[in-house]
């Protein structure tokens, strides 16, 4: 039985491309959470809250020993305040999608755009689809294409219609879609990355979401404890993420190659004298082309685009009706599905090999969601439902009438079906379409790559944002000129678009596979979807795609294994990365400085305490890395105030900027010595200099310590009013915002306090008693005013003696008697990826004159 409580809501504004745009008066929604330990729990035993470590270190032993113990209570609460402290009271609302939350007019213009970015690869499938199906089953009787019809239809109203457009999209990530946007949703919503620097706080970041308890969400929770506890279940997400990802990267080489060829292949049927190889040097040349203006960004290729794959389409669905009323409108019987049927039991072997050429009518399915980050689920769902599947039925239903009666030109259905009065206008504008169409699984690879890297599964590339309006716009120069040159190689050595076809096949049934077996883990652990539907879902969706994708798989040798093969590296170097650095973080985990040894040596750390501000940059979200040990011992004097600063990326899309800095201090104030985890979303932009990054920095820096003081002045007033009720005696942490709104962190303040809640009436009275004998209440308040006025002056003494940015780099390497592919692994491979990544403080553009660089090996 779950107990629910419930509490208030705060106010906030919400936050897009680092700026707030919105007031102290938004409400937003309050969300369910599990309160299952208290917030001492927090504390770690290398960090101080003042001079406050001994009372911390006895509540947190008392909280360690209850854990066993502790009621798991579903609680309602209002957007919470950082449990690092203080630092984040201005609770910002809800984050909104800048694009979902746009005018008709500019959905419209969103709804052109996407088909200039997400659907020229299923707009420009007509081209080689009916060729690949009657390339791997020959025609017999008109009745086999009346057949294949029928699986084109179905195929178009089973993927790309219902499962996509009716349940995929709607799994996105507050906006962003692809295969790592998933698999973040599913890490925000149970701790299951393999990374082990996961803080309470960054849940806080963004709603659960949890639903009032219900059957459904009690199987929710059994599932979240499940993945949790199980180290298996979480490597196997990752490597059906990791796998699903090289698959998406597959599908960017093989869409251009395949979509380019077919468009330029109706040289042939126009010109008589074209050979294939002269079609392979024009296509490398429409391909060197395309991947040189994919710089200039979705948004302004799309609009400019958008039109001319406009014209494409009604270009298809004008030529298809001008097919059915010529030839043989009966073809509209394939629209009954027992044409399936029929078609298998009259051969059931050619029937299968069909299946083969048939998903090609959906390849590009995946990149309306993948593509999602650049534009809205409406502006696709209207789009394609309205626009891009009548065009797309027409188009297939009028080759299939031209068949009817032209059985021998199935080889290049499209091409022969087009009339000779326009023939050369459709290649032309075929071609453009084809260009078009290439880039959509581009960008949607730029987007996934860029998600990847956020997660620590990608080594880190130079991202260029290429819209001031959208930030899900990217480009990445290095993935862009390295997915030409493998397209290129793909076009010069299979230059059959048959063989093509099935590579393209075999890429993008492995994304479906993989987005399929996310979306329905997410139907169950977050949106506790009804089981029955559920079920409806993975059955029919997982299992048709395991048909298709057996049928392919028989083609493999064909050719098409390069691009297993391919995807097999891309699989393995994100799988290095991603253990590289997981060792990577375990070992500088272990090897953090003790406490003990900090308080040794006392404030001044053992050396001499210039002015100034250190910022040292780690990877630890908690306690004192040990490469700042080897400061101390390498240099001659540290700085007056030292910042441990993590740059860290949460599993969300974007981290208002209210929220960005989490500060805590570590050992007594005299040590001036804090923590500041500096959290992003993989969907942020890190473009600020180190200027302004250090001003914001610093502001945060002395929000944190005033928001301090003002909760020892708290406690100060609440030792003072104590009184023998007992609601005063389990006082809890209570927060004023600047709006006015009061927070309660719902923990006692003291260690005291938690005691005071056991102990019988007349050790209640003595307390209060002993609390009347202290200092005054005015006395105690000015003590706080002059501690804080002595501490940020201090700061400000500090920032003006200069900031330097104390990098250190830490590496690894693999033990003698380790075992040799460890050591493959570890010391070459992870060793060249991370030589040659770009390094994460390249984002803040720092003169060398400020930086300070001292490396560090770990023998893992």
């Amino acid at each position: 039985m779950w107990n629910v409580e419930e509490g208030s809501s705060g106010g906030g504004g919400s936050e897009m491309d680092d700026e707030i745009t919105g007031d102290d008066s938004t409400t937003s929604l309050s969300r369910w959470v599990f309160d299952e330990k208290n917030d001492y729990d927090e504390l770690e035993d290398d960090d101080y809250d003042n001079e406050g470590y001994e009372e911390h270190q006895h509540a947190e032993l008392d909280s360690d020993d209850e854990d066993d113990n502790v009621e798991q209570r579903l609680i309602r609460t209002s957007p919470a305040v950082d449990s690092f402290d203080v630092d984040a009271l201005e609770i910002p609302g809800a984050q909104k999608n800048e694009i979902e939350d746009s005018s008709i007019g500019r959905k419209l213009i969103l709804a052109l755009q996407t088909l200039g970015v997400v659907f020229g690869d299923i707009g420009t499938s007509p081209l080689y689809t009916f060729s690949v199906i009657f390339n791997r089953s020959p025609i017999n009787d008109k009745e086999d294409i009346i057949g294949a019809l029928s699986m084109v239809i179905y195929t178009l109203i089973l993927f790309p219609l219902v499962k996509y457009v009716h349940f995929v999209l709607w799994a996105n990530d507050d906006g962003e879609g692809g295969t790592f946007a998933l698999y973040s949703l599913i890490c925000r919503h149970a701790n299951v990355s393999l990374i082990p620097n996961q803080l309470p706080s960054d849940a806080r970041i963004s709603g659960f979401g949890l639903k009032v308890p219900s059957p459904e969400l009690e199987r929710s929770l059994i599932i979240k404890e499940r993945l949790e506890a199980s180290m298996i279940l979480k490597k196997v997400l990752l490597v059906l993420v990791l796998a699903g990802t090289a698959m998406v990267i597959a599908d960017a080489v093989v869409t251009p190659a395949m979509s380019v060829m077919s468009a330029v292949g109706g040289l042939k049927v126009g010109v008589g004298a074209i050979e294939q190889d002269q079609v392979v040097v024009i296509s490398v040349s429409f391909l060197v082309i395309l991947f040189s203006v994919q710089k200039y960004g979705a948004s302004k290729l799309g609009l400019a685009l958008g039109p001319a794959l406009l014209l494409w389409f009604f270009c298809l669905a004008g030529i298809g009706i001008y097919n059915l009323i010529k030839y043989d409108s009966s073809v509209f019987r394939a629209f009954n599905p027992a044409n399936i049927y029929l078609f298998f039991e009259r051969n059931p072997v050619n029937a299968w090999y069909a299946l083969g050429g048939c998903v090609l009518c959906a390849t590009g399915s995946e990149a309306m969601f993948a593509d999602l980050s650049y534009f809205s689920v409406h502006s696709i769902q209207l789009t394609f439902t309205f626009l891009v599947l009548p065009c797309l039925l027409l188009g297939y239903l009028g080759q299939a009438a031209y068949l009817s009666d032209n059985v021998n030109h199935a080889g290049d259905a499209f091409f022969s079906s087009v009339p000779s009065s326009i023939f050369w206008p459709i290649l032309f504008i075929s071609n453009i379409a084809a260009l078009i169409a290439s880039r959509a699984m581009t960008t949607a690879t730029f987007t996934c790559i860029k998600q990847s890297i956020a997660l620590g599964c990608f080594p880190r590339l130079k991202i260029i944002h290429t819209s001031k309006k959208f930030i899900g716009q990217i480009y990445i120069p290095v993935l862009n000129w390295f997915l030409l040159v493998v397209c290129l190689v793909v076009v010069c050595s299979i230059s059959n678009i048959f063989m093509i076809g099935n590579a393209y096949g075999i890429a993008e049934l492995g994304i479906m596979m993989t987005t399929t077996i996310l979306v329905t883990l997410i139907m169950l652990l977050i949106w506790q979807t009804n089981i029955i539907v559920v079920c409806l879902f993975a059955v029919l969706s997982l299992g048709a795609e395991l048909i298709f994708f057996s049928s392919v798989l028989s083609s493999v040798t064909d050719g098409s294994w390069i691009i297993l093969v391919f995807a097999t590296i891309m699989f393995f170097i994100m799988f290095v990365w991603n253990y590289g650095s997981k060792l990577k973080y375990e070992t500088e985990v272990q090897k953090k400085l003790p406490m003990d040894l900090l308080r040794e040596l006392g404030s001044n750390l053992g050396t001499i305490r210039a002015p100034g501000i250190g910022l040292l940059y780690n990877e630890l979200a908690k306690g004192v890395p040990a490469i700042f040990g080897h400061f101390l011992t390498t240099l001659p004097a540290i700085h007056s105030m030292v910042i441990f600063v993590c740059i860290k990326y949460v599993p969300v899309p974007s981290v208002p900027q209210t929220e960005r800095f989490l500060f805590r201090r570590v050992c007594p104030r005299s040590y001036h010595l804090f923590r500041c985890v500096a959290r992003y979303g993989y969907k942020d932009v890190r473009k600020e200099n180190h200027q302004a990054f250090e001003q914001i920095l610093i502001e945060s820096l002395e929000k944190f310590i005033r928001k301090e003081a003002q909760e020892r002045q708290l406690e100060s007033d609440g030792e003072h009013n104590n009184t023998d009720s007992e609601d005063d005696m389990t006082l809890s942490r209570v927060l004023i915002a600047p709006n006015g709104s009061v927070y309660s962190l719902g923990v006692p303040l003291l260690a005291e306090h938690m005691e005071s809640s056991n102990m019988r009436p007349s050790e209640k009275r003595k307390t209060s008693m002993d609390f009347v004998a202290g200092p005054s209440n005015e006395t105690a308040s000015l003590d706080v005013e002059q501690s804080l006025e002595k501490e940020l002056s201090f700061i400000h003494k500090a920032k003006e003696s200069g900031v330097v940015y104390l990098l250190g780099h830490g590496d690894i390497r693999a033990t003698k008697d380790s075992w040799f592919l460890k050591k493959l692994v570890i010391n070459y491979m992870y060793a060249f990826l991370r030589k040659n990544c770009r390094r994460g403080i390249t984002n803040l553009s720092v003169p060398h004159s400020h930086l300070m660089q001292v490396g560090m090996t770990y023998m893992v």
